[in-house]
């Protein structure tokens, strides 16, 4: 996730054998009963998406630190938040955090110039998250296929093993090289002196802004990792917060891997000609698209991510026949 380096002003941001039936990820379908017609519901929480052993099944020669009951907390506690983002004039930003359990709602970021009046004078941009909706959403086949693919995206960038057996990810908690500090000049999230910001955790967050950012979104507070950047590779929970965050949460030019892979983003006339369509390969833009995209379809990284893809969801018994799975043609962002 090292491709998502932002400058000021920016919003930042990034089985063996058991498949089954059982491993329902959010809502069931439609069906009729009696006469009557049952309206699919939402699942509560990811506990009801895959049991303990189909966790561990999916992710064999995991390090100790990811454990399922980490990750079943971190998407329940991070389910409790919705944001709020509005935008002035390309790059000024406003977030407010809504902690549902509570309903208590803070303005977590407000830029300088928010209340300048050349800002003022540019119309407004707003956009919503719901952590809650983090696979769970729509109905079980898209649900299973988001998941199959955030699974994906954490394997490959955490894999520590033998090429092509798609059981080696969630081994590694940091990057290999801990010597770069990964440092961008932000006015919003500055870095603390003497802290580092490597890749950690699950998605391996990088660089100061995004951790500022994942702070702001997850606690209210982007002091907290900021301050605190080893919480990423030694709180479990917060590892998984992090990583679900960046999955969950669109960034100033880009729509989030969720929306994409639910379905609610389509390109627009930029986005089409630039060669970025709905499906798998998007999400690879999204996440490292300077690195892997664009360069035709024998980038290995690229297709690391997609054979991972492929292999969750023939362990979750679904299939993507239109999975657009490749980025290879697809123009990256620039910021």
């Amino acid at each position: 996730m090292k491709s998502i380096i932002l400058s000021t002003k920016l919003m930042i941001v990034i089985f063996s054998a058991v498949i089954i039936s059982a491993f329902s990820c959010g809502n069931s379908n439609s069906s009729k009963s009696a006469g009557k017609t049952t309206t699919p519901q939402k699942a509560a929480s990811v506990s009801s998406l895959l049991s303990e052993q189909q966790f561990n099944d999916l992710f064999p020669q995991r390090d100790k630190f990811y454990t399922y009951a980490a990750f079943v907390k971190a998407a329940d506690e991070l389910g409790q938040i919705k944001l709020k983002v509005t935008r002035r004039a390309l790059s000024v930003y406003q977030y407010i955090r809504t902690d549902k359990k509570t309903g208590k709602s803070a303005i977590v970021r407000q830029d300088g110039d928010w209340n300048e009046e050349w800002a003022k004078k540019k119309p407004d941009s707003t956009f919503a998250v719901d952590y809650g909706n983090f696979c769970t959403q729509f109905d079980v086949t898209v649900n299973k296929k988001e998941l199959a693919a955030f699974f994906a995206h954490i394997a490959h960038e955490t894999r520590h093993g033998v090429n092509a057996t798609y059981t080696d990810g969630l081994m590694l908690i940091h990057e290999s090289n801990t010597a770069l500090p990964y440092i961008a000049e932000s006015d919003e999230y500055p870095p603390v002196a003497g802290k580092k910001y490597y890749g950690r955790g699950p998605m391996q967050l990088s660089y100061n802004g995004n951790y500022g950012l994942a702070s702001n979104c997850i606690f209210g507070d982007p002091k907290i990792l900021l301050n605190n950047p080893d919480l990423v590779e030694t709180d479990p929970v917060v590892a998984f917060k992090a990583a679900i965050y960046f999955w969950m949460t669109p960034e100033t030019h880009k729509p989030s891997a969720h929306d994409v892979m639910t379905g609610k983003w389509q390109p627009n006339a930029i986005d089409k000609a630039k060669g970025r369509t709905p499906g798998f390969g998007m999400t690879v833009n999204i996440i490292n698209g300077e690195v892997e995209c664009n360069k035709g379809d024998n980038m290995y990284n690229m297709n690391d991510r997609i054979g991972f893809y492929q292999f969750f969801l023939k362990k979750m018994g679904i299939t993507d026949a239109n999975c657009a799975c490749s980025c290879g043609k697809m123009e990256p962002y620039r910021y």
